[in-house]
């Protein structure tokens, strides 16, 4: 039996290695990763993969654009995009340009295998509609006094950086954040990926307790 092909398009190193590595542990996949440049192309047109994993906050490229890239050099390839806080507009955009499935960074490896299984068989899995945001309600729970200040203090933050986990704490959303700093929306996510880099803390939940613990008594 043929093995699933599938390329990983991934800017984090340890993520791109640690996932390429679980991936190729599986008896029915074969798994090669890239980071987010010109070499994914490239890869992707020599594995004619049947699955591309794909991070939709490319630092270097826009994910849509590489989304769109590969269907043309690989119609055959089903996308499955990997997010930590889709808005539902966009996944309409990733869905309107041939994303066949969508799954969030801080879901279980059974998760994200079952959904390259499921996808190869030509089914969609898309996500319930959700918040904007679930990540600013847990901010916004953990920071009892309403101030993003203990984040804030603990590492050192850029401007925009500041900007978002203040907005976070205050309860908006990523949309409205986009809509008030006049920024796009992949940017604000950037801005909220560098602080969980900056933190050290990769999921939602750890950064909700890492402010939690310490905020003032």
């Amino acid at each position: 039996m043929a093995k699933i092909k599938v390329l990983l398009i991934e800017d984090n190193r340890l993520l791109r290695v640690g996932t390429t590595a679980m991936l190729n542990e599986q008896a029915d996949i074969s798994a090669v990763s890239s980071a987010g440049n010109r070499t994914a192309i490239e890869k992707a047109k020599k594995l004619k993969p049947d699955v591309v994993l794909l991070d939709s906050g490319l630092r270097s490229q826009d994910s849509l654009k590489v989304v769109a890239s590969i269907k043309k050099r690989c119609p055959q390839a089903e996308v499955v995009v990997m997010d930590l806080i889709p808005s539902h507009s966009e996944m309409v955009e990733f869905v309107k340009a041939g994303v066949s499935g969508f799954i969030l960074k801080d879901s279980t490896p059974q998760d994200l295998l079952h959904t390259i299984r499921l996808v190869v068989k030509g089914e969609q899995r898309l996500l319930a509609p959700m918040a904007d945001s679930l990540f600013s309600r847990i901010v916004e729970h953990a920071i009892a006094d309403g101030t993003a200040d203990p984040v804030i203090d603990a590492v050192k933050l850029t401007k925009p950086e500041q900007d978002v986990i203040r907005a976070l704490a205050e309860g908006k959303t990523v949309t409205e954040i986009s809509r008030e700093r006049k920024v796009a929306i992949h940017r604000v996510k950037n801005h909220i990926r560098n602080i969980l880099d900056k933190l050290a803390l990769h999921t939602r939940l750890e950064l909700a307790t890492f402010t939690h613990t310490k905020a003032p008594s």
